[in-house]
């Protein structure tokens, strides 16, 4: 085989290797979970304006990745080290929004694929802040949320929570953004259900 061929058959094989564990994966990930979810088994119709969707928010870049922003500066972003989140923190925030508005309001909640062919209520926004604040000591949640009802204005509202983090390591600063996602979530049900 001469040296072109052989230095073909290896570069083709490269992305190969990282589907079969080239790249070492993270010891652990971390995710968004509901305070609040649906009892299992509470079948429900869907009455006339108690129908939702709920898209993903947009996200400024510093959130729209898989890393813990830590805001040091009003221009200046950094990221914790060690573990990442499982997918997107605007889409793992959507599905926390999504079981937190189940539970509180009664209503319907069907996946974004599907609300196109539903008339009802679409909840979407901006997820502005996602991450730890040294200088206040807490993790931040700032969502700017907008809400669409048939036949009506679209109605908007800015929603924050913080939780206290003592340790700024990635574990207890996940505990501190998911305890503020959660009052976030309930703020946004509280006013979408009314």
């Amino acid at each position: 085989m001469n040296r072109a061929k052989l230095l073909f058959v290896l570069l083709a094989g490269l992305p190969l290797a990282s589907c079969f564990g080239g790249a070492k994966p993270p010891p652990e990930l971390l995710t968004l979970t509901a305070a609040q979810t649906r009892a299992p088994g509470e079948a429900r119709a869907a009455q006339q304006g108690q129908v939702i969707t709920v898209t993903p928010p947009s996200a400024p870049d510093e959130i729209a990745v898989n890393r813990i922003p830590v805001y040091v500066g009003p221009t200046q972003v950094q990221y914790l080290t060690g573990p990442v989140w499982v997918g997107k923190p605007n889409e793992l925030f959507r599905q926390l929004l999504s079981e937190t508005l189940a539970a509180r309001t009664g209503w319907t909640v069907l996946d974004p694929a599907v609300y196109t062919q539903v008339q009802g209520m679409v909840l979407g926004g901006e997820l502005l802040r996602f991450g730890y604040d040294p200088g206040r000591g807490a993790a931040v949640v700032v969502f700017e949320a907008s809400l669409a009802r048939p036949g009506k204005a679209v109605t908007t509202n800015r929603f924050e929570a913080s939780a206290p983090v003592t340790t700024a390591d990635a574990a207890s600063v996940a505990a501190a953004l998911n305890q503020a996602a959660n009052q976030v979530a309930g703020q946004v049900a509280d006013w979408a259900g009314h």
